[in-house]
Formats: C-alpha cells, sequence, structure tokens
C-alpha cells in the first residue's frame, strides 16, 4: 500500500513545481515497474496526484507573480483571466485538448495561475485529459521499463525540446501580450518590461 502512496507523492510533486520537469505519467511508469504494482491503480492514484499538485501549483504562482512581476502586468494578466473565466466550455475544451497532447501542463497552470483563473475551471477537463494520456503512456510502460537509458536520453530529443519550446512560447504569449490594450483598444502591443 505504501508503495501507491509514493506514487501519489512522486506525481503530486512533480506537478506542483512552477518549471518544467520530468512528466508524471514517467514517474508513474517507473515506480509501476519497479514495484510490479496494479497498472489502474497507479494511473488513479497517480492522476489524482498530478491533478492535486497542478491545483497546488495553480493557488501559489500567483503570489509569486506578485513578486517577480510588475503590478501593471499582474493587472493586464489578471484581466485576460476574468476574460477567460467567462468562457467556460471553452476553456475547459482548450484544457481538454491540450492536456490530450503530449505538451507539458505546466506552462498551462503557470499562464492561468499567474491570470488568476480558478483552478475549478479547468481541473475537471485537466482530470479527463490527463487521464486519457496518461492511461497511453502508463499502459505503454513496459516498453518504457525494458528501455530505462532511453528514458533519461528521452528527455534531451526533438519531441522534449520541442514541448518545452512550445511551453515557454505559451507562458511568453500570456506574460509579454498587452492583453488588456488587445481586447479593449483591438490594437496588438508586446511589453517586455514586466518584471519588479
Amino acid at each position: 500500500m505504501w508503495n501507491y502512496v509514493l506514487v501519489f507523492i512522486a506525481s503530486y510533486l512533480v506537478d506542483s513545481v512552477p518549471f518544467i520537469g520530468p512528466p508524471a505519467w514517467t514517474v508513474m511508469v517507473l515506480l509501476q515497474m519497479k514495484y510490479d504494482l496494479n497498472v489502474w491503480l497507479v494511473l488513479v492514484v497517480g492522476v489524482i496526484g498530478s491533478a492535486l499538485g497542478r491545483y497546488t501549483l495553480s493557488l501559489y504562482i500567483p503570489w509569486l507573480s506578485t513578486k517577480m512581476i510588475k503590478p501593471q502586468k499582474n493587472e493586464d494578466l489578471q484581466y485576460i483571466g476574468q476574460k477567460l473565466s467567462g468562457n467556460g466550455w471553452q476553456i475547459q475544451l482548450f484544457v481538454l485538448l491540450y492536456t490530450l497532447m503530449p505538451l507539458p501542463s505546466t506552462p498551462l497552470f503557470t499562464a492561468a495561475g499567474i491570470a488568476r483563473i480558478k483552478p475549478l475551471h479547468i481541473i475537471p477537463a485537466f482530470l479527463i485529459g490527463k487521464f486519457t494520456s496518461d492511461m497511453l503512456m502508463v499502459l505503454t510502460g513496459d516498453y518504457v521499463a525494458n528501455n530505462a537509458k532511453s528514458i533519461s536520453d528521452g528527455y534531451f530529443n526533438w519531441k522534449s525540446v520541442a514541448g518545452t519550446l512550445i511551453g515557454v512560447a505559451i507562458i511568453s504569449i500570456f506574460l509579454f501580450i498587452d492583453w488588456r490594450k488587445l481586447l479593449q483598444e483591438k490594437k496588438f502591443r508586446l511589453n517586455f518590461k514586466i518584471w519588479n
């Protein structure tokens, strides 16, 4: 039983940090193979831990952004968050589609947290998408476990580099676009002077 607690804690920890780290599914697969755990229990416990980790991230990232980002940019991001929160089903659909793709969800939750989008607006769709995508990854765990070297090498392949670059681009879109000017005045403007 303690092995499943370890799966939960590890999934929670890797998904509660505000930078791109190893995906939670790799932790789930490694622990599932190491301790010969039931793949479905690993999946359920791991996805719940992952969702709670992302929820935690979205709760503390606004505080972190107030320390690191200028007040004017924080207000701008909160404004876009309010606009996005008003489109309930559209944001749910976006989150669902995003989590079905092999992209890190750290940028999604970092941007949503900074924009002050309520975590409960995105967690349900995240759970569905995360469970589906992680199910595919965990069920192919035998292959991953049998090729342990490729796991460590896999962090520096074209997929991980592309995923990281896409994640940085998404965060940059939220941070450097003057959203208030774009939505209120229909004028596109970039602002790179956002840091305290």
